[in-house]
């Protein structure tokens, strides 16, 4: 049952914070508030419209905050909100793997991919 509860949880971690784009959007709010421009520049290959739905979920999800100010042109800020902080302890440990993964990747000797031979 234990299993369980953490493949399920698991699973939702990944469906609130997962994806592409996600993790990304969320490592730039660590280091403070973002403008949608400025996110948009720091991520030059999500769309616009990928950017705005991502946003919208993460809002949605109490993870980060939109601040609209009233005045012309509009401005948009985002950050994340005190419940939003506590992902950077898993982007964290996602940056640890990360790196460990392409040291061992960098460190292991370039091997032909393994195929097996077809049998008369």
């Amino acid at each position: 049952m234990g299993d369980q509860l953490f493949k399920q949880s698991v699973e939702l971690t990944l469906k609130v914070v997962g994806g592409k784009w996600k993790p990304v959007i969320l490592c730039h709010l660590t280091e403070g508030t973002h403008r949608f421009g400025e996110l948009k520049r720091e991520m030059p290959d999500i769309t616009q419209k990928m950017l705005t739905q991502q946003l919208r979920e993460l809002e949605q999800d109490e993870i980060i905050d939109r601040k609209v100010y009233n005045q012309v042109p509009p401005k948009v800020e985002y950050s994340l909100t005190p419940y939003g902080l506590t992902i950077k302890q898993v982007l964290n440990v996602m940056s640890e793997w990360g790196a460990n993964h392409q040291k061992k990747m960098q460190a292991a000797p370039s091997e032909p991919p393994h195929t097996e031979a077809a049998e008369p």
